[in-house]
């Protein structure tokens, strides 16, 4: 039995929005009691003098397999691709990012890699994984993805990447911007072909999302029972009505467009590339803040692995959805518990709560009133270990 008592530490508590002084006690990875009047017998004692405790972070929208390189490079073996993966997990925990969904990996490496990390053969964040993305032929991504064409096709591309093992189906309902040849507005993979293997996801237990841009992709997905849309560059009130009373989340990957947008042709990024963030960034920005506004739940992931988006700034995006109008605890509840429920993993992630994993991120200063220091964790906990510490 392994008792750990975090102590002398500001508790951010995101499901009540309030910040207060306390300590965590740890039992063999497991929250046991939070407050401030909390001790423990043969319980070793780690102070955190003074610095503020949050739920580790979710970043819902990764590409483990990818690195943020100028434009996408598809000539890496299985091996390479794989310590790049190893690298990137890494880069998660000292980042204070102690839980990932992985929406599009190569070979399913990110299975195997899930995998082994559930069986603590390598220091990972905990994590969901996709598999290959199901894509129309010549469709977005499809040069990492699996090709399907036809309802059936696609049922039985769904079907391959549940057998792999897939928590999640990902499917591409438009074109995107990193994809030459396509544009983000054109719809791709139809209502019926997505119904198909979003049905088969669901048959199964695993949820779906769906690379969609435009309006035309984004309704063809929630008619057909999406659980998640990714990007979602242009939508209406009838798309914010559906995903309220379909329980849809909304995960906007604002950093995505921001460092393509940041960094520009000058950088290396395919001027085609440029081209469509700059056609398409303010009305991202509109849809993001009407989003908001409407009360959709909407969800921190950054799309880590497209140019210049690194995976050791997930709470850049914190920092881009305050910018764009997002309260600050609104914000952090993306990258939290809201992040947690859209996984299905709320009871047991999330938030510092008893009966929970003690996974926790530290910082110096208070997020509430400096939001710019959830880019320098201090200190990483997994299940109650340290596993990052500046």
């Amino acid at each position: 039995m392994e008792k750990k008592l975090f102590t002398d530490c500001h508790i951010v508590d995101v499901v009540n929005r309030s910040v207060f002084t306390g300590s965590i006690l740890v039992e063999n990875g497991i929250i046991q009691e939070v407050g401030s009047d909390v001790s423990a017998e043969q319980a070793e004692v780690i102070s955190l003098g003074g610095s503020y405790v949050m739920p580790g972070l979710f970043n819902c929208h990764t590409h483990m397999c990818l690195p943020p390189d100028p434009a996408v490079n598809f000539n890496r073996n299985d091996c390479q691709i794989t310590m790049l993966a190893l690298n990137h997990l890494q880069q998660y925990l000292k980042t204070g990012v102690t839980f990932i969904r992985d929406v599009g990996g190569v070979n399913f490496i990110d299975i195997d890699i899930r995998n082994a990390g559930k069986k603590g053969q390598i220091s990972a964040p905990d994590m969901q994984v996709s598999g290959k993305c199901i894509c129309m032929t010549g469709g977005h991504g499809w040069q990492m993805a699996r090709e399907a064409d036809g309802p059936d096709d696609c049922r039985k591309a769904a079907r391959e990447q549940l057998r792999a093992g897939a928590d999640w189906i990902k499917v591409m309902g438009t074109g995107g911007v990193m994809t030459e040849g396509v544009e983000p507005g054109s719809p791709q993979l139809d209502e019926e072909e997505l119904r198909a293997a979003i049905t088969e996801g669901h048959k199964a237990g695993a949820k779906s999302c769906t690379h969609s841009q435009g309006m035309t992709g984004i309704k063809n997905a929630l008619r057909a029972g999406v659980d998640s849309i990714e990007h979602g560059f242009y939508m209406d009130d009838w798309c914010f009505d559906w995903m309220k009373e379909h329980n849809v989340f909304y995960v906007p990957t604002l950093a995505a467009m921001y460092w393509i947008k940041t960094n520009g042709t000058s950088a290396g990024i395919p001027e085609s590339a440029v081209r469509k963030v700059n056609a398409a960034f303010e009305d991202h920005l509109n849809t993001f803040r009407n989003a908001y506004q409407a009360g959709v739940k909407i969800v921190l992931g950054t799309d880590a692995g497209t140019p210049f988006n690194p995976h050791d700034k997930t709470a850049y995006e914190i920092i881009l959805m305050t910018e764009a109008g997002m309260d600050i605890w609104d914000a952090l509840r993306a990258g939290t518990i809201l992040a947690a429920e859209m996984c299905g993993v709320e009871k047991t992630h999330g938030s510092i709560e008893c009966g929970k994993k003690a996974n926790l991120a530290v910082f110096s200063k208070n997020p509430i009133d400096c939001p710019e220091t959830v880019m320098d964790c201090q200190m990483t906990v997994l299940g109650g270990n340290i596993v990052y510490q500046a």
